[in-house]
């Protein structure tokens, strides 16, 4: 507008280095291909969905997202106090809703510590790994915009 002073973007806002950003492609029928700075992954349905079951479906991806961020944090507690992580292992289970609208209902992450885990770091590990930066957003979720690019 003409005439109105600039204004300053609130101090809640990320600045431009903190925004990482992805891409979306469709490849075929409901493949489709993300790319992450380079790293290419696909998605896909079941074909009980309708889709060719080449790749996980973003649902599991989403799954995946806390799994493998709860097992990057307890392999980083392990490494700092100079534990083996060799063996550490995290499985995930989750369910989705029966009612509307589709969402995952629950998910359960168990952390498996790699064999001979001292006993009084047990719970440390727990606690560190789940402060991971998904479960954290999890319980705080972000403001989310979807919007149609002219």
């Amino acid at each position: 507008m003409t005439g109105t002073a600039p204004q300053a973007l609130p101090t809640n806002q990320p600045h431009d280095t903190d925004v990482h950003r992805l891409e979306v492609a469709h490849a075929d029928r409901d493949i489709y291909t993300v790319d992450i700075r380079g790293h290419h992954i696909h998605v896909d349905q079941p074909v009980e969905a309708g889709g060719t079951d080449i790749a996980p479906t973003p649902t599991e991806l989403f799954a995946a997202s806390l799994a493998t961020c709860v097992a990057f944090y307890a392999g980083r507690y392990l490494h700092r106090h100079g534990l083996d992580q060799a063996g550490l292992r995290v499985r995930t289970e989750f369910t989705m809703a029966t009612d509307r609208p589709a969402r995952v209902a629950s998910m359960h992450v168990t952390i498996v510590p790699p064999p001979g885990l001292p006993e009084q770091r047990r719970a440390a590990l727990l606690a560190v790994a789940s402060r991971c930066t998904v479960h954290n957003t999890l319980h705080e979720p972000p403001e989310i915009g979807i919007e149609l690019a002219p």
